[in-house]
């Protein structure tokens, strides 16, 4: 990975406006590694560096932007696309390519910069970038950008020489994405938290700010979910369905059901839980499972997407997989058994 790490130092060398762009419905590993990798060119180096994200991220995470330049596309695409537009270097952060950008897809494909990939998930779109950082085996985006980071000449394996802010998103993006080191831990993850530890990363403060500062719509939607909405099945499959309808009952807010989904592998007989939350036209499905019990095939197979082996996501589209929501209980029973 040396050589794509000096590659990259060319390419940053290079270049004076840097624009970062991440996955649609941004989480916290996402905007974890985009906000640290902003940090990073704008204080080490003194690039001029902004986020685009596609769509707002939940306010739990806000406090990752304080003091960079951010744009939400959904928002301001006139501004998202003039910034894409102008951009000689594009990083694209936890995403395996420009796909996952939903309405920033074609603007990012045919902007002249020069293009670099930091991810994690399978089936990166190599094609796409001129230059490629791709793992599996890491346990977030954060943690390959931070071994990256620690490569670069300037930090020469020093975490004391990352910013501050740079330290902290990345320890954000790392503990978002292993839901607080309970799965998709490796060796390097830990030696990458004791490094951050080390060089002064709160986490006490973190832990706060990412998992006690919600409203009180989330704790109640919490609780109605696990008790009015659970369904367990005798092969070890949970399931929940979250429709519109109650959405709007809780006053719901993208983020609001994060981490959810795994709640009911609490249970010990539960090999995959789903949450199944409607939009227009569809519903977005997450999917967590338990070891030996592949999510990722469950997703490619059952719901137009994909992940990672025991993390995984998609969609169900009614009046193609589905013709109605009364179709969906069984739909789900039917297609996830042969994966249990």
């Amino acid at each position: 990975m040396q050589d794509r790490i000096l590659s990259l130092e060319t390419l940053i060398g290079d270049s004076s406006r840097i624009t970062i762009v991440t996955h649609t419905r941004p989480d916290g590993d996402a905007v974890g590694s985009c906000t640290a990798l902003c940090s990073y060119l704008t204080e080490r180096r003194g690039k001029d560096v902004c986020v685009v994200l596609p769509n707002p991220a939940q306010s739990c995470l806000d406090f990752l932007s304080e003091g960079l330049s951010v744009l939400d596309y959904s928002s301001s695409p006139s501004r998202a696309q003039e910034r894409i537009r102008e951009s000689d270097l594009i990083f694209c952060m936890d995403a395996p390519g420009f796909h996952r950008t939903d309405a920033m897809e074609d603007y990012l494909t045919s902007a002249r910069g020069r293009k670099v990939l930091i991810d994690h998930h399978l089936g990166p779109s190599e094609e796409q970038f001129c230059l490629v950082f791709s793992q599996t085996q890491v346990s977030s985006a954060s943690e390959l950008l931070y071994h990256i980071l620690m490569g670069l000449p300037d930090i020469g394996g020093d975490a004391a020489r990352l910013p501050s802010s740079c330290a902290r998103s990345l320890m954000c993006g790392m503990t978002t994405d292993t839901n607080n080191f309970a799965n998709s831990v490796f060796p390097s993850t830990l030696q990458m938290a004791s490094c951050l530890l080390a060089a002064g990363v709160d986490r006490d403060e973190l832990l706060s700010r990412l998992y006690q500062s919600y409203g009180e719509n989330r704790v109640r939607l919490i609780g109605y979910l696990l008790y009015k909405k659970l369904r367990l099945c005798p092969d070890g499959l949970a399931y929940m369905i979250f429709t519109r309808e109650e959405q709007l009952a809780f006053d719901y807010r993208e983020g609001d059901s994060e981490g959810i989904v795994n709640m009911p592998l609490a249970v010990g007989s539960v090999r995959m839980s789903l949450l199944l939350s409607e939009d227009d036209g569809f519903f977005r499905v997450s999917i967590r499972s338990r070891e030996g019990v592949s999510a990722n095939a469950c997703a490619r197979a059952a719901f137009n997407g994909g992940g990672h082996e025991r993390a995984a996501g998609g969609r169900l589209y009614l009046g193609r997989d589905i013709a109605s929501r009364d179709e969906l209980e069984g739909y789900i029973e039917r297609n996830c058994k042969d994966f249990l």
